[in-house]
């Protein structure tokens, strides 16, 4: 029992000065009504005692590390109210700079319930298959290859591959999406999600800490500490502020020779509200991204993405959803299924999506061999050796490196193909042209009107960058609106045309993390879409959208917006009051306990608007039912 009363003492400490301080200037105010002067002098002293040893030992501790903050300029002000006889006001400041700073703790602690509500996710048992027995273990415990058993509404403790049944899962702790995903053989779960409806076993590939669950809590918290660059301004001004206010009270009080006037200017010129201002507002911020889906690794992160003025994207697996398929085959030599079958044995070795492409419209049933002298070509194509024969798959570029020309009846083909917005690919053999394999890649439906809602959130100028061939690309740019459009890139020209860019405003490079990956690190804000379970989109970009949704981009940089608006607010506002607060004092309108009660009520109010950011893009279901895309417009752009 006794652990658990200093449990209780430790978490509720502020609460119980500040009512005891209170309780005392109660009782101090009432036995002054009753004339009992010294007794009431007496309790305003102890109230001022109680309430203010805790600070003074607060100010103590920061002088130890030469830091002198506000703590410090209320103990001396407390200090000297009590040696010139105002026993009142000493009491008064100390309770209410007590009575603020738990005030303040309560919202902040408030300001972290979405990293809270994450962490409460985190799963306490896993179901393991060990042999002919299922055993309840801690999902810490859990080793990779293992089969995890998930029953309808238990949560899913490791992140793995389903390898049998069939779910409805609830993923919104990882990716922020409101509507269950359903889960078969071969699809991927991740820990901390539900299990809805229906039963599957999955095979470990991540457990305890090394869960995207893990990950993103680490990485919230670390991201919730990190200073943006408005408070790291405002740290700096503070050190020399405050001994400059100190100096200036010594001024006053030799000016005026008036010490109540030196105390008071020294206790309401400290810059609580500013110094709280921006991290209020960050934790907020960040807290609220996380709650949806998007991590922002930082609050220098969160707010340069305030100040994004142009938005360059990927195309492939970004405005497109990455799966490109065979839509037609033109053979000029042989039949279709001959050249499907030779560029498949080319491509068999390629680890590239248009390779997999080819690889999927073979018949089934038939074997595709393997090539020998196989070689990739980046952002070209292969090459590849069969049966003696010399075979070459790739673009446009590779063709033009190759000394080979199209003929006219071959370029008007494969012109009208790309202009219709498809991806033509050249099957050589031996110096031949044998077939144009055209690919389409379909355009994600969220691309759609993309533009528009970028624009609404106040971006100046879209670009899209990809390695397609330049008919193709404008094809796709032209259908979506898209500003501005670069085609036959590859990875060292999409960091260069980044650089041109940022000559322009402040960058944002969104891709899949990997790929794109040099690009986002050239920009002044890398974003990666799907990141949910990608280590490396996790690490490479400075926001990781967890689902792959397009969507996710408006809502990210409105509430960056949002965010460095809400900054800006506070710290303008906190000046002013420590401005106005000065001119009273020096003329005499503003005394003490008041000064004080502004002050507190400033950083109140502060907190406040910070807290603001946790309600955005809050908006009734019935809201986007009835007006569809003004309330999505309102949902991410409020």
């Amino acid at each position: 029992m006794a652990f658990d009363f200093k449990k209780l003492y430790r978490r509720n400490l502020k609460l119980i000065i500040t009512v005891a301080s209170g309780a005392l200037i109660v009782l101090a105010y009432a036995s002054g009504e009753l004339r009992h002067a010294n007794l009431s002098s007496a309790l305003w002293v102890l109230a001022a005692i109680v309430g203010g040893f805790d600070i003074a030992r607060s100010a103590v501790a920061q002088l130890r590390y030469k830091v002198l903050g506000i703590q410090a300029l209320v103990s001396i002000a407390a200090a000297g109210a009590i040696l010139i006889g105002e026993y009142w006001e000493a009491a008064v400041v100390v309770f209410l700079f007590t009575f603020g700073g738990y005030l303040e703790a309560l919202t902040i602690d408030k300001t972290r319930n979405a990293l809270r509500a994450l962490m409460s996710l985190t799963p306490t048992v896993a179901s393991v298959r060990r042999g002919d027995d299922i055993v309840a273990v801690a999902p810490e415990e859990v080793k990779p290859g293992e089969i995890v058993v998930i029953k309808a509404g238990e949560k899913i403790p490791v992140d793995g591959v389903v390898v049998k049944g069939e779910a409805q899962v609830n993923q919104a702790s990882i990716t922020g999406e409101s509507v269950p995903v359903g889960k078969s053989p071969g699809d991927h779960v991740f820990s901390g999600t539900i299990n809805e409806v229906g039963f599957i076993e999955a095979r470990t590939e991540r457990s305890g800490e090394d869960t995207t669950l893990a990950r993103i809590i680490a990485l919230v918290e670390e991201a919730q500490e990190q200073r943006a660059p408005t408070q790291q301004l405002i740290e700096r001004f503070s050190r020399y502020y405050t001994p400059a206010i100190i100096a200036l009270s010594v001024i006053v009080f030799i000016a005026s020779g008036d010490p109540l006037i030196s105390l008071t200017l020294l206790v309401i010129s400290c810059p609580g509200a500013l110094v709280i201002s921006t991290p209020i507002a960050v934790v907020s911020g960040i807290g609220n991204a996380a709650g949806h889906g998007i991590l922002i690794k930082g609050g220098a992160h969160l707010e340069r993405a305030g100040r994004i003025s142009i938005v360059a994207l990927d195309k492939t697996g970004t405005l497109t959803r990455g799966e490109l398929e065979v839509v037609k085959v033109k053979a000029f030599d042989g039949s279709p299924e001959d050249a499907i079958f030779k560029a498949a044995v080319a491509e068999k070795m390629s680890e590239h999506h248009l390779g997999r492409a080819i690889l999927k419209k073979v018949k089934k049933g038939v074997v595709v061999p393997d090539p020998s002298d196989f070689k990739v070509l980046p952002g070209k194509g292969v090459m590849a050796t069969y049966e003696g024969r010399k075979l070459v798959v790739g673009n446009r570029r590779l063709l033009s490196e190759s000394v080979f020309s199209l003929s006219e009846e071959h370029e008007a083909y494969v012109r009208d193909e790309e202009e219709s917005g498809n991806t033509a690919i050249f099957l050589i053999e031996d110096g031949r042209l044998l077939a144009v394999i055209s690919l389409a890649d379909a355009i994600r439906e969220e691309a759609w009107g993309l533009v528009a809602r970028l624009k609404k959130a106040g971006i100046k100028k879209v670009v899209m960058l990809t390695g397609d061939n330049e008919r193709t690309a404008r094809a796709i740019a032209e259908k979506l609106g898209i500003d501005e459009y670069h085609a036959s890139l590859l990875p060292e020209d999409k960091v260069e045309a980044i650089k041109q860019l940022k000559k322009e405003g402040i960058v944002a490079m969104v891709g899949d993390g990997i790929n794109d990956a040099p690009a986002m690190a050239a920009a002044d804000i890398g974003i990666a879409m799907g990141a949910a379970g990608t280590d490396v989109a996790i690490e490479a970009a400075d926001i990781a959208l967890m689902a792959d949704d397009l969507n996710r981009i408006g809502y990210a940089i409105g509430l960056s917006r949002k965010t460095l608006g809400i900054i800006m607010e506070n710290t303008a506002f906190s000046i002013l009051v420590v401005l106005l607060l000065v001119a009273g004092v020096l003329f005499k309108s503003v005394v003490l306990a008041s000064g004080m009660f502004i002050h507190e009520a400033s950083i109140f109010i502060v907190i406040i608007n910070g807290m603001r950011l946790l309600r955005y893009g809050e908006v009734k279901l019935n809201d986007v039912k009835s007006s569809g895309t003004a309330a999505i417009h309102r949902f991410y752009y409020q």
